[in-house]
């Protein structure tokens, strides 16, 4: 086999996505790069459990893969040739035979509100006890440590069907990742971003992560080529090592942000939490960027010496007396 892909073979490269329009805007958009590059590709559309189950909160859906386990099947099957997902949804470790080929480069990273009251032009502006829209633990221990007369109320969908809660729930606002929102072309309905010193955004968030097949060196080379974008990749390789180290995954409250500093070096935060935001641990690390992963489990380790264990054994206890 060529270990380069031409479109003059006549044959597409089939891309997995999931069905929402924010998967299907990002499976474009990989998409469009490919062809950039001069590779032709077609989507097939892939119905996920997390999908199947938004009646569900996550936290009760079991395993971390519920956004990507029917995606990773059908590659393993030779039914599609790589699969695009938003990278704050994919696992630290991905199923056997299986690869991470390619990174996109991050937008937005931040987490903003939407509010219902269109006065609120601040995240400062919610009213006492407002009652806040999301289904991240993450989110919810976080806005509780900075304001702990949040009232967080669990809600899933899509991004369309989050807003419309806003009426339907009778809630004072919804948090939703600034990426997707943007994406959408949804930007009018930002009432303001959460400053990471508030919020930090889930590990990943912001990119893309393009998996395909391990023995698929052809694939691989591809999105290596025209997929990847070197600093993001560094970034979120730090902050994937810091989420691995911890265990954790979309039921456990940790946020993470890495980004390069003046001087060309990895600055990573990163913050590990109890459900109920009382407990909030929180730090940050600077290194070089040659070994992002070392920054991330030192960063992890720190954490972890402060009573982050501690935090995680008991989230893990409450989870299996569910």
């Amino acid at each position: 086999m060529s270990t380069m892909w031409s479109a003059s073979r006549g044959k597409s490269i089939l891309i997995g996505t999931r069905g929402s329009a924010l998967a299907l805007w990002q499976s474009r958009h990989i998409a469009s790069l490919l062809e950039k590059g001069g590779v032709a590709s077609e989507l097939e559309i892939v119905v996920t459990t997390g999908d199947s189950r938004l009646d569900t909160p996550l936290q009760e859906l079991g395993d971390k893969g519920y956004f990507t386990a029917e995606l990773d099947k059908a590659l393993m099957d030779g039914r599609i040739d790589l699969a695009v997902h938003s990278l704050k949804d994919l696992p630290t470790e991905l199923s056997d035979g299986l690869a991470l080929v390619a990174v996109s480069e991050r937008a937005e990273p931040w987490d903003v509100l939407v509010a219902r009251d269109p006065a609120v032009a601040d995240v400062d502006d919610l009213p006492q006890g407002a009652f806040l829209g999301t289904s991240s633990p993450r989110r919810s221990a976080q806005v509780q440590a900075w304001r702990s007369d949040i009232n967080v109320v669990s809600i899933r969908g899509n991004v369309e069907t989050r807003i419309c809660k806003l009426e339907t729930e009778n809630l004072d606002g919804v948090i939703l990742a600034e990426a997707g929102i943007r994406r959408l072309g949804l930007e009018e309905r930002i009432s303001a971003r959460f400053s990471p010193s508030i919020l930090l955004p889930a590990v990943g968030q912001g990119a893309l992560g393009v998996v395909a097949s391990a023995d698929r060196t052809d694939i691989a080379k591809i999105a290596a080529s025209l997929l990847s974008h070197g600093p993001t990749s560094k970034a979120v390789r730090a902050e994937r090592a810091f989420l691995h180290r911890l265990e954790g995954g979309c039921r456990v409250p940790v946020g993470a942000h890495a980004h390069f500093d003046s001087e060309g070096r990895i600055q990573l935060t990163g913050c590990v939490g109890s459900l109920d935001g009382k407990t909030m641990l929180r730090d940050e690390i600077t290194g070089a960027e040659t070994d992002p992963e070392s920054l991330g489990l030192a960063l992890a380790n720190r954490l972890l010496d402060r009573g982050a264990d501690k935090i995680l054994t008991e989230i893990r206890g409450s989870e299996d007396h569910d």
